[in-house]
C-alpha cells in the first residue's frame, strides 16, 4: 500500500512540474517577420504624422499672412504730417492738415531719429506710427537772405517775400543769395536746393553791356 502511494505521489509531482517548450525555427521567423511589419507600420505612421504637422504649419502661416493682408485692406487710410519739434514729455509737435498738433510717438520710433521737415505717417488718432521721407514737390523760390541756422527769407512769385524754415537736408549745405530752393507751401519748410537751368545761367552770364544816351 505504501509503495503504491509513493508511486502515485511521484506521478503527481511530475505532472505539476512546468514544461518548457522551445519555439521552433519556423515560429521564430514568423515572430521576427511580424516585428518587422509592426516597425515598418510605425515608421510609416511617424512619417505621415510629420508630413501632416508640416502641412498644418504651412496652412497656419498662410492663414496668418492672409489675415494680415485682409487687415491691411480693411484698415482706414493713414494721414501724413510734418515733423516740427520734440517736446520734453516725449511727445512731438507736428503739422497736419494746416494745424499744429502735439501727438505721441510709436514706441519703436526714437525722437532723435526724426529731422525737421520730415514727413510722418499718422494713425486715426493722429499719433505717429511710422517715419517717412521728405516731400519732393512744391514751389520754386529764390533765397534772398539766410536769417539764422533755421530760417531764411525767400522771394516767391511777383516779388512776394516769405520766411521759410530750413529743413534738415539744407542745414548741412552752404546757401547763398540767389539759390533756387524747393518750398513746401503747406508746411513752410525749405526742403531742397535746386539746380539753376542752363537758360537762366546763360541769361545771368550774358547780360549785354548796353548804355542809354
Amino acid at each position: 500500500m505504501s509503495s503504491k502511494s509513493a508511486a502515485f505521489d511521484t506521478h503527481v509531482d511530475e505532472a505539476q512540474e512546468p514544461r518548457n517548450f522551445a519555439a521552433s525555427p519556423r515560429d521564430s521567423h514568423i515572430i521576427e517577420r511580424e516585428l518587422r511589419d509592426v516597425n515598418h507600420q510605425l515608421t510609416q505612421a511617424y512619417n505621415r504624422n510629420e508630413i501632416l504637422v508640416r502641412t498644418l504649419q504651412e496652412a497656419r502661416e498662410q492663414i496668418t499672412a492672409l489675415k494680415e493682408e485682409v487687415d491691411k485692406l480693411c484698415a482706414p487710410p493713414s494721414t501724413y504730417g510734418v515733423y516740427l519739434a520734440a517736446n520734453e514729455d516725449s511727445t512731438v509737435t507736428i503739422l497736419s492738415q494746416g494745424r499744429k498738433v502735439k501727438v505721441n510717438l510709436h514706441p519703436s520710433i526714437k525722437t532723435e531719429t526724426l529731422k525737421p521737415g520730415q514727413e510722418l505717417i499718422l494713425n486715426e488718432g493722429l499719433n505717429v506710427i511710422e517715419a517717412a521721407g521728405y516731400e519732393i514737390q512744391g514751389e520754386v523760390v529764390i533765397l534772398k537772405e539766410q536769417l539764422d541756422a533755421e530760417r531764411a527769407l525767400v522771394t516767391l512769385r511777383a516779388d512776394e517775400e516769405k520766411v521759410g524754415i530750413i529743413a534738415e537736408p539744407l542745414r548741412t549745405l552752404r546757401l547763398k543769395t540767389g539759390d533756387h530752393l524747393l518750398l513746401d507751401s503747406k508746411s513752410g519748410y525749405l526742403l531742397e536746393k535746386l539746380p539753376k537751368s542752363e537758360v537762366e545761367d546763360l541769361t545771368l552770364e550774358e547780360v549785354p553791356d548796353t548804355g542809354y544816351e
